[in-house]
């Protein structure tokens, strides 16, 4: 018990830890006056407040370990950008080096598995992002991501256009909707392979608008927004970043925006739920999670630098540089958002048959 004294325990500390200790208590305490007749009592209280110290569990002391956030994709990704961003202010929060782990591959989940086996200790986390969401409905993985990764923050979004070059001839979703139930299996939209969000963005819109564009799949965004700028494909769901310069430009329009409020850099496009689609939300997003099991309290305190660090305005300006909007909130909140995504990416993927 906290305090008790005990003559085992009293033997177990180093006598060279008592002498220090008791020198440096008398040395400060016990003065000529220490002669007095109150000196014995004096010295008693000096040499109980040393063995209480002495007798006292240690305090714990702050994890000086560097805290590892592992991404699943390569560097220069989004989630790579936003970990390095982010990490640097928790860094100073926190008092620990936060060193930023690219394990790319599998579409992000060999780095999901690798902190999901991880200690339990918030020393290693994980940034995920959509992908995660879009996985476990795309085929079976070696982990559960909801069970065995726990919430930690939303950290940012990175917002998306539809756009269409101009030779389609519309100019809103709703027209694009008549025009796609008048000549059914004939629009098509580019995306950088099955199963990415520029995929299922598509089959999202077929599924709640009842039409069916046929996805053309390319190695890679770039090459998409190319064949889309020159109308040989007519339609792609891009990110806002990417395709703005060319919605300026005039050599794309843009019809909506993906997520559910509008685009800062665009306010005067519309959303899809602005469009006719009540609850359409495509976005990329990023957000920290660490194995399940971490004790709430780590989590907690993970969660709390996470959002200091969105609240600093150099951080929300070194974010929106990049196209992301910043997000922030509790676990639980974050904690809403995946399930809500998991449930909906397997919904689109299993009407579209697209589930291995």
């Amino acid at each position: 018990m906290r305090g008790t004294f005990s003559v085992t325990r009293l033997l177990r500390i180093p006598l060279t830890r008592i002498a220090i200790a008791i020198r440096r208590r008398t040395q400060s305490r016990v003065r000529r006056s220490d002669l007095s007749p109150q000196a014995g009592r004096g010295k008693r209280r000096v040499l109980a407040t040393i063995l209480f110290t002495l007798l006292s569990p240690p305090a714990i002391a702050q994890d000086s370990r560097p805290i590892r956030i592992v991404i699943g994709f390569g560097p220069g990704s989004v989630a790579d950008i936003a970990a390095r961003v982010v990490g640097a202010r928790m860094s100073q929060t926190l008092g620990q080096q936060i060193v930023v782990e690219n394990r790319a591959g599998a579409g992000s989940n060999l780095g999901a598995e690798h902190v999901a086996r991880a200690a339990k200790d918030g020393n290693t986390l994980f940034m995920a992002t959509i992908a995660n969401t879009i996985n476990p409905a795309m085929g079976p993985l070696p982990f559960d991501f909801a069970k065995d990764l726990t919430p930690v923050t939303l950290v940012a979004s990175s917002p998306q256009l539809l756009v269409a070059h101009p030779s389609l001839g519309v100019n809103t979703v709703a027209e694009l909707i008549a025009l796609a139930k008048a000549k059914p299996d004939t629009i098509t939209y580019a995306m950088s392979g099955i199963g990415t969000l520029s995929n299922l963005s598509g089959l999202l819109l077929n599924h709640m608008a009842g039409i069916k564009l046929v996805a053309v799949p390319y190695p890679g965004s770039a090459q998409g927004v190319n064949d889309v700028i020159a109308g040989r494909v007519p339609l792609m769901f891009g990110s806002a970043a990417n395709v703005m310069p060319h919605v300026q430009a005039g050599t794309l329009k843009a019809l909506a925006a993906t997520q559910v409020k509008r685009i800062a850099n665009a306010p005067n496009v519309p959303t899809m739920i602005e469009a006719g689609l009540p609850g359409y939300d495509a976005v990329v997003w990023m957000g920290l999670l660490a194995p399940a099991g971490t004790p709430r309290e780590t989590v907690d305190r993970l969660s709390r630098a996470v959002n200091e660090a969105l609240r600093a305005s150099n951080i929300q300006t070194a974010l929106q540089a990049q196209g992301f909007d910043t997000s922030g909130g509790t676990p639980e909140d974050f904690g809403r958002v995946i399930e809500a995504e998991l449930k909906k990416w397997a919904d689109v993927v299993a009407a579209a048959g697209l589930k291995k």
